[in-house]
């Protein structure tokens, strides 16, 4: 039985299911994504979204939606649903009665006597969407017709009716083939039965993206339609459609769907909707292996990639992923940095903080995969001392170390954390200079990598790192602690210290290796406890402060504000979680299980199954930004695996 349920009774309710939206990925960097109805709302929904390398490397809408019509009679129920200024039409939502999640998403209509199943699924390795039609009762002869809202557009732009568009097509095997702009790829309709198909090419003008609208952006859009497929369905006769770039066997469809269905993790417990959702995140990029940073509009992050790693492959024991992710990385490594890679776009990444969370990835290969600290170091020590003797001996144009051991990034690094909000050329929260969560992460790093080389009898690097080891605690404490007011400072420069109450203080209480003494720890954690902690994970700034935003929305200016001033952040459960049971023990457990088992609600808001990017940092906590995201889900994983550690006492 499927774990995730929805109330039949609103089904037909375009308020309730305009907010629950559908996400399938493959490992090709193809998507699928819209909402429980169908009626697309963003600009970034359409059934078939494919890269598109011969462009531009980003991710194109080919095909936006599929609209279905059953016939009887001659009389015509169209049961798609589009949005227009100030009204939908068809409204075919009404005749939705069931809808179900597991094995893949199913929908049951009504209409008259005719009830008729629509399952879909994305294959696993190539650009292909598969939807079977299963007329399950009908009291005279029905006829289907299928009608496709073609885009061929960038994911990020919107369609607009022109006089380039090629509007030729070509039969092929049960089916035909179009490609609406010059290098694109050609999309692929085929049937598993034969069916007629009737060209009327035409454009629906017009058509309306409330998503985009609330985010301040052009929310219309013209799409192609080039004709549709018109065929009779039987009672108890299923019929599978193929849209794909590339031509199938259409004999062997039926074949393929129940193939990719066996595939599929059963969603019966909210630990298999995650583990069901971390699979999305990985894609092949230029033969390469990465992370999808979240659905729908990101792409592959680095430092998103590195604190996702860990709970999306160790905690499943996948050493073969996380090697396939991480390997090609490191060569594009320059000097202690690493290089972006995204869609075949090089950009360097001058931040301290990305390699540093590699290194912590490591560490977590030790502690979750049973990778002893001797292997590591033979496989990855001159990587970790790459990155530690380029930003100790000033091999980084963006990173020095201050003369208390400390790490402090210059004008030169453009996103110096993961709190990156522009609005413009200005940073929302400025955090240049000395980084508490970037210190902490350092000063870990340095005690990992030399009880690690300690391990390996790398005495060249202890004797090298032995002073520098010591001293950090101390600059640390100087530079961030202040015992009046019991908590450490965000961020802090040559002339400026912010004091601000925010989350990232919380890293120094939680990772392995703590410059902080016992006391200072609890300190931090009751503070963030009291003033950061929702069900839906840390608040980026207290409610205290009047800088403080509690709602995430509208335009692209008020969400930058709101993004790092008060939004809560599912991922930073995981850093809590650590630093609470670290402290507390065994007699932490309920809290954190009591937080996690709260997630499991999640599911069924945003996007079916996963975890949304942000929330609200203002009760109800509503969720926001991309509606699935690899770190938010990676850390809610690896908290449960934690929990686990400590309820058996082997942690």
């Amino acid at each position: 039985m499927s774990y995730i349920k929805l109330d039949k009774s609103q089904l037909v309710d375009l308020e309730y299911t305009l907010t629950k939206e559908l996400l399938r990925a493959s490992r090709s960097g193809t998507y699928s994504c819209t909402t429980l109805n169908f009626c697309n709302t963003r600009k970034y929904h359409g059934l078939l979204v494919v890269p598109q390398p011969n462009i531009d490397y980003e991710k194109h809408v080919l095909l936006s939606s599929l609209d279905e019509t059953v016939i009887q009679h001659g009389v015509e129920f169209n049961l798609g649903v589009h949005k227009y200024p100030g009204t939908y039409a068809p409204k075919g939502h009404k005749y939705i009665i069931d809808f179900e999640t597991d094995p893949i998403p199913m929908h049951i209509y009504r209409v008259g006597g005719v009830q008729l199943k629509k399952e879909i699924i994305f294959t696993s390795h190539d650009d292909r969407i598969l939807i079977r039609y299963t007329l399950l009762n009908a009291n005279s002869p029905t006829i289907l017709r299928i009608k496709p809202f073609l885009a061929f557009r960038n994911f990020h732009t919107l369609s607009k009716a022109n006089m380039w568009v090629d509007t030729k097509y070509e039969k092929i095997d049960h089916g035909v083939c179009m490609c609406m702009y010059e290098g694109y790829s050609t999309l692929y309709f085929q049937l598993s039965k034969r069916a007629d198909y009737i060209h009327v090419p035409d454009w629906y003008n017009n058509i309306e993206y409330s998503k985009e609208l609330e985010r301040g952006y052009e929310g219309h859009e013209d799409l192609y339609v080039p004709g549709y497929f018109e065929f009779p369905i039987l009672k108890d006769e299923e019929i599978i459609i193929s849209a794909g770039t590339l031509p199938t066997n259409p004999k062997r469809l039926k074949q393929l769907f129940v193939q990719e269905t066996k595939k599929r993790i059963p969603r019966n417990t909210f630990e298999n909707c995650l583990t069901n959702s971390a699979q999305q995140f990985f894609a092949i990029k230029n033969t390469k292996k990465c992370i999808v940073s979240g659905f729908p509009w990101y792409g592959c992050r680095l430092r998103d990639t590195f604190i996702s790693l860990p709970g999306l492959t160790l905690v499943q024991k996948d050493l073969q992923t996380f090697r396939e992710v991480v390997e090609p990385l490191i060569g594009t490594m320059e000097g202690p940095h690493f290089t972006k890679r995204c869609y075949g776009i090089n950009e360097k990444d001058l931040s301290a903080d990305t390699s540093l969370w590699f290194i912590r990835a490591l560490q977590l290969k030790v502690e979750l995969a049973g990778v002893t600290a001797v292997e590591l170091w033979k496989k990855y020590g001159d990587v970790i001392k790459t990155i530690l003797y380029g930003y100790r001996n000033g091999n980084s144009p963006s990173v020095t170390m201050t003369s208390d051991g400390l790490l402090s990034v210059s004008d030169e690094c453009l996103s110096p954390s993961w709190m990156n909000a522009h609005i413009g050329d200005k940073p929302v929260t400025p955090r240049k200079g000395m980084t508490v969560e970037t210190n902490a992460l350092w000063y870990n790093a340095v005690i990992f990598a030399f009880n690690s080389a300690k391990e390996a009898g790398d005495d060249d690097f202890i004797k090298d790192w032995k002073t520098l080891h010591c001293i950090i605690p101390a600059g640390f404490k100087k530079v961030f602690w202040n015992k009046e007011k019991g908590y450490l400072a965000d961020n802090a420069g040559e002339f400026h210290t912010d004091w601000s109450v925010r989350p990232n203080m919380i890293f120094a209480a939680s990772l392995p290796f703590s410059p902080l003494s016992e006391k200072i720890r609890q300190l931090i954690i009751e503070l963030v406890r009291t003033k950061l902690l929702t069900y839906r994970g840390l608040r980026t700034l207290s409610p205290d402060d009047p800088n403080y935003k509690g709602i995430y929305f509208g335009n692209e200016e008020k969400r930058a504000l709101a993004y790092h001033q008060g939004t809560v952040w599912p991922w930073l459960l995981g850093a809590y979680a650590d630093a609470y049971l670290k402290t507390y023990g065994k007699s932490g457990l309920y809290h954190i299980e009591e937080l996690y088992d709260g997630f499991s609600e999640t599911v069924l808001e945003h996007a079916i199954g996963s975890i949304s990017e942000v929330y609200d940092g203002d009760p109800p906590h509503r969720g926001a930004g991309a509606i699935s995201m690899a770190w938010s889900v990676a850390e809610i994983i690896r908290t449960k695996h934690t929990i686990e550690k400590y309820r058996e006492g082997t942690q």
